[in-house]
C-alpha cells in the first residue's frame, strides 16, 4: 500500500470586489458603460452624452450627480450613478438611482446589488429613507432584479418628461 497521501490543489482567493467612488479619470470608462448599457437595452442610439459630460457635470464642487464604480481584482465590473432626491411629503431625503450597469463578464456576482447596498447606505447616512429609480419597460431582467432586491413598481407614480423643445419652451423666460 502506498503511503503516498491525496493533497488537494492549492485554493485560489476569491476576487476581490471593491467599490470607490468615481473620479475624473473614471469618465471614459464612465460613458463606455453607459453606451453598453444602451447596447444592452437596444436604446443606444438615444445615448447624446459625452465623456466630457461626465466630467463637467460628474464631479467638482457643483456635481449634478455622483457615481460609484466597482472594481473586481482592480478591473472595472460595474458603475452605479446617482444623485440626492428630497420627498416633500414624507419629509426627508433619498436618492435617484440613475443608472446600474454591471459589465456582462461580472454578473451574477452581486456585484449590482452591493452598488445598491452602498448607495442605500450613502444616503441613509445622510438621512436618507429611500430609493427611487425607473426601469426601461423592455428592460424584464433588471425589473425581477430589482424586485428580487424589494424594490418594487409604484403603481402610484408615473413618470412625465420635457426633453428638447418641450424643455426649452417650458425653460424660456417671459418678461411681462
Amino acid at each position: 500500500m502506498s503511503s503516498a497521501r491525496f493533497s488537494p490543489p492549492p485554493l485560489t482567493p476569491p476576487p476581490k470586489i471593491t467599490v470607490r467612488p468615481a473620479e475624473p479619470a473614471d469618465a471614459e470608462t464612465m460613458h463606455e458603460a453607459i453606451l453598453q448599457l444602451g447596447r444592452f437595452t437596444g436604446l443606444e442610439a438615444k445615448i447624446a452624452s459625452t465623456v466630457e459630460d461626465f466630467r463637467r457635470f460628474g464631479f467638482g464642487t457643483d456635481a449634478a450627480f455622483s457615481s460609484l464604480i466597482a472594481e473586481v481584482d482592480g478591473e472595472f465590473a460595474g458603475l452605479c450613478l446617482f444623485f440626492p432626491i428630497f420627498s416633500t411629503w414624507l419629509g426627508r431625503p433619498g436618492v435617484y438611482v440613475q443608472d446600474l450597469y454591471v459589465d456582462e463578464r461580472f454578473r451574477g456576482r452581486r456585484i449590482g446589488e452591493r452598488l445598491l447596498r452602498e448607495v442605500a447606505g450613502w444616503s441613509h447616512q445622510r438621512g436618507g429613507v429611500y430609493l427611487r429609480l425607473a426601469v426601461d419597460v423592455e428592460n424584464v431582467s433588471a425589473q425581477g432584479f430589482y424586485e428580487r432586491l424589494g424594490i418594487g413598481w409604484l403603481d402610484s407614480d408615473r413618470d412625465h418628461g420635457a426633453y428638447g423643445e418641450a424643455f426649452l419652451a417650458l425653460a424660456r423666460t417671459t418678461t411681462n
